[in-house]
């Protein structure tokens, strides 16, 4: 969907100055710095993901937590089968339909996540040290009018 009004111009010789190039970077610093400070908790960021969701009550089954995180199915059933052999969350058959499973945490899972704000919150301000509330709040603005685009990256294919 090519405009002359495109707002993106890309050039390879300069790909470290681009805007995707640069979101990745930002977003691999950060999970890598919350792998290393879960490592106690014996998790991955992409397991804390999973627990966040379920918390919040955001998600219930292993489809919307797929849809949600961007992640494929069969890695999503990867990371549910490895928190459940840990006894961190139990799938729960829905009464309406057996072939479906809810997911929850168990207690052992409750506890863990209550432990996660804290990681975040410190891993965060290290990585925004130097940023105002308002940079923050300007950021965080721009990042959900990106991800409002969703739709039309999923329409692409």
């Amino acid at each position: 969907m090519n405009t002359e009004n495109d707002v993106i111009k890309f050039d390879a010789a300069q790909a470290e100055d681009s805007v995707g190039y640069l979101i990745a970077r930002a977003r691999t610093m950060l999970s890598r710095a919350v792998d290393e400070s879960l490592r106690d908790l014996d998790i991955t960021h992409a397991q804390s993901s999973v627990f966040v969701m379920l918390a919040m009550k955001r998600c219930t089954t292993a489809a919307d937590l797929s849809r949600e995180l961007l992640i494929d199915s069969a890695a999503m059933k990867r990371t549910l089968d490895k928190l459940e052999k840990k006894r961190l969350i139990q799938r729960v058959v829905n009464e309406k339909d057996k072939r479906l499973y809810r997911l929850e945490l168990t207690e052992a899972g409750k506890e863990l996540s209550a432990k996660l704000p804290p990681v975040y919150r410190e891993v965060l301000n290290i990585g925004f040290t130097g940023f105002t509330e308002e940079e923050i709040g300007f950021l965080k603005s721009l990042l959900r009018k990106l991800l409002a685009n969703r739709p039309l990256l999923e329409s692409k294919k």
